[in-house]
């Protein structure tokens, strides 16, 4: 997932989006205790796609803060 498909997406739609990949990280983690899956950097980008989702909010945040300042 990239930024700039992020960019466009309101608080509500990030917020399911990092719900589900949370979940998709839990179920790789017990996939991998059992020896289930096939590609191990799976794990790499799905905590990238969290820390990704979890910055736009972070700036959504800071951008309606500013815009209430004026």
């Amino acid at each position: 997932m990239k930024m700039k498909e992020l960019i466009n997406k309101n608080t509500s739609d990030l917020n399911r989006l990092i719900a589900e990949k949370r979940e998709a990280l839990r179920a790789f983690r017990f996939g991998s205790a059992g020896s289930k899956t096939k590609n191990v950097k799976e794990g790499r980008s799905i905590r990238k796609d969290i820390a990704r989702i979890m910055t736009q909010i972070a700036n959504v945040n800071i951008k309606g803060k500013i815009e209430n300042r004026k």
